[in-house]
């Protein structure tokens, strides 16, 4: 299995920025794709940035130029660098990782598992 454990998110003010640590834990030898995501309220949970195990990464338009993903293979941690924050980036921030091009443990195949999540960690910013 994979835990991730988010960390990083607070209140912050506009123009501010954060740093986003999710630490992961277990089969962390192979990922496929590790990413960001965040729900604010009332909205539907969207992609922020995602990061392949090439080092790939692929941002939503309202992101880019602000916020950059990275990952520190030893630390088994994947890290989201906001910047120059906006009140419409408040929102709860989740990662992710797909292990779906990973060689597949029991477990996993037995309870089609492919994906994990981390418990989020909330993002405000006021203005």
């Amino acid at each position: 299995q994979v835990q991730l454990v988010e960390s990083g998110g607070g209140l912050v003010q506009a123009g501010g920025s954060l740093r986003l640590s999710c630490a992961a834990s277990g089969y962390t030898s192979c990922w496929s794709v590790m990413g960001w995501y965040r729900q604010a309220p009332g909205k539907e949970r969207e992609l922020v940035a995602t990061i392949t195990d090439r080092g790939s990464t692929n941002y939503a338009d309202s992101v880019k130029g602000r916020f950059t993903i990275s990952r520190d293979n030893a630390k088994n941690t994947l890290y989201l660098q906001m910047n120059s924050l906006k009140p419409e980036d408040t929102a709860v921030y989740y990662c992710n990782a797909d292990r779906s091009y990973c060689h597949r443990t029991r477990f996993e195949i037995e309870n089609n598992k492919h994906d994990y999540w981390g418990q989020g960690t909330q993002v405000t910013v006021s203005a």
